[in-house]
């Protein structure tokens, strides 16, 4: 006769057998579930893989040996000045960013450039192919002296997460004249004594005639609001808001990108253009920019040329739809062209929150292309799939 117990075995076995099962399942689908973001949710704070918001405002992207960096300014609770320094992020997704550090920290030292309290504003990272460095560029004010020293912070690394060692600050150009100013322009006697108002019909004839750049000529031409361009061909620009915000300059860089060459144009004088962000599609030239409206957003700006050194031409807004006249509420910083994806493009902007600085979110969208020209739609939420049907 078969004991009790032995006539339950079988029930017992299914029951283990059943048990298991269910505990291998949910591991499956425990390791199957999506870890981290999956897509971009635009105005919304956007944790880094600590779950802290991310803080690299005014910032642009690095795409280099596979992997996404992004740099930003280190923004304070309180305060928009520098008081820690350049940030980096890097990514594989571009949903998912992990803090690499204080690429390039303020310094303690009493009159430094980059003291505690000055201002580092947009900061830009380029590889050089031939040097094998990284090279930092940044809107620079010195502290205690407002927004009157517009000079350019430059930086250098040997890796893309730093440390980057800061190399000196200054004016671009100085005692050089840009390529498309004429003869008459530059010798010309007008000075900003011969104008008792500004604004004037007058006065803005004469900002188009170089006004400003001859003012700032011995000394270098003022340089804020900034991006930096890499061109199919290794070039490299800097591109930045000059003569008092009311004038764009493309200038070329030397080639180890650390100095100039001394080539350089002025894009739409008198046009009070900030905020550059730039990119190619086709062999054209596209850019992005903003009007002058401290940290209240504005209507965007769109030009195009057929080579960097122009002529450039002026578009309407490209930003369609509820809040296009604000650009959404933001201020563009850097457009972001899509490893691997071709026509891919992703336009970044900050959306300012001056009362609390370090709480800005970042607007992110897809760059659509209508009739040839690029166009920026709201979108509450999307993924990087929006490219494999669009452009």
């Amino acid at each position: 006769m078969k004991s009790r117990s032995n006539q339950h075995f079988p029930l017992l076995h299914l029951l283990i057998v059943a048990s298991l099962l269910t505990v291998f399942c949910r591991c499956n689908a425990k390791k199957e579930q999506p870890k981290g973001f999956q897509n971009f949710t635009p105005g919304k704070q956007w944790p880094d893989t600590d779950s802290v918001h991310i803080n690299a405002h005014g910032g642009g992207v690095l795409y280099h040996d596979n992997t996404y960096y992004w740099y930003g300014e280190h923004k304070s609770e309180h305060t928009s000045s520098a008081q820690v320094g350049v940030n980096c992020y890097s990514s594989k997704d571009l949903y998912n960013w992990k803090h690499e550090g204080v690429v390039l920290p303020v310094s303690d030292s009493v009159g430094s450039d980059i003291e505690a309290g000055c201002v580092m504003e947009r900061p830009k990272v380029i590889y050089n192919a031939k040097t094998k460095k990284f090279v930092l560029y940044f809107h620079l004010e010195l502290k205690g002296k407002g927004y009157s020293a517009a000079r350019v912070g430059i930086a250098v690394s040997d890796k893309a997460t730093g440390p980057f060692t800061y190399l000196r600050s200054l004016r671009p150009n100085a005692g050089v004249w840009p390529e498309n100013m004429t003869e008459e322009q530059k010798s010309s006697k007008v000075t900003l004594d011969d104008f008792a108002d500004w604004w004037t019909d007058e006065w803005m004839q004469a900002v188009n005639d170089g006004l400003f750049v001859r003012r700032d000529f011995e000394g270098g031409q003022m340089s804020r609001d900034m991006t930096l361009f890499v061109d199919d061909d290794g070039l490299a620009y800097h591109i930045f808001a000059s003569e008092e915000n009311l004038t764009l300059n493309i200038a070329e860089l030397s080639y180890d990108y650390l100095s100039y060459t001394g080539r350089y144009i002025r894009i739409a004088p008198g046009g009070h253009n900030e905020a550059p962000a730039i990119f190619t599609k086709d062999g054209k030239y596209f850019m992005i920019t903003s009007g002058c409206t401290g940290w209240d957003p504005n209507a965007a700006r769109l030009f195009t040329a057929e080579s960097i050194w122009g002529p450039w031409t002026q578009h309407p807004n490209p930003c369609i739809g509820p809040d296009a006249d604000l650009t959404f509420h933001s201020q563009s910083t850097y457009i972001l062209p899509v490893a691997g994806k071709k026509d891919a493009f992703i336009f970044m902007a900050d959306r300012w929150t001056p009362k609390s600085p370090i709480d800005a979110p970042y607007i992110w969208l897809p760059i659509q292309f209508e009739n040839g020209l690029p166009v920026l739609k709201w979108k509450d939420q999307w993924d990087l799939s929006i490219f494999d049907t669009t452009n």
